[in-house]
């Protein structure tokens, strides 16, 4: 589990370092809300967002923290704590 207020630098530099076709997965601590940031391309990640709202996007690292500004503000608004976890595409089903 990772603090909100230093998230989204800690799931960058874990995306920098992820190969094509693995992912992580950030919950909330009662796990009923997610989203999913899988590494699709050479420079492109898919992410899903599956909470409040459910909906799909595509970016590049440079876009990515204004998306995991926005995703975290409106899934995570009151947690403190996000879990992250590492996935494959074969556990996701991509």
């Amino acid at each position: 589990m990772i603090d909100k207020t230093s998230a989204i630098e800690a799931v960058i530099n874990k995306l920098k370092k992820i190969p094509v076709g693995r992912g992580l997965d950030l919950r909330t601590y009662k796990r009923d809300r997610s989203v999913i940031i899988m590494h699709t391309n050479e420079d492109l990640f898919s992410v899903i967002e599956d909470g409040f709202e459910k909906e799909q996007f595509s970016t590049d690292l440079k876009g990515m923290k204004k998306l995991l500004k926005k995703l975290l503000k409106r899934e995570f608004p009151r947690s403190n704590k996000i879990r992250v976890y590492e996935i494959d595409r074969n556990d996701f089903g991509m």
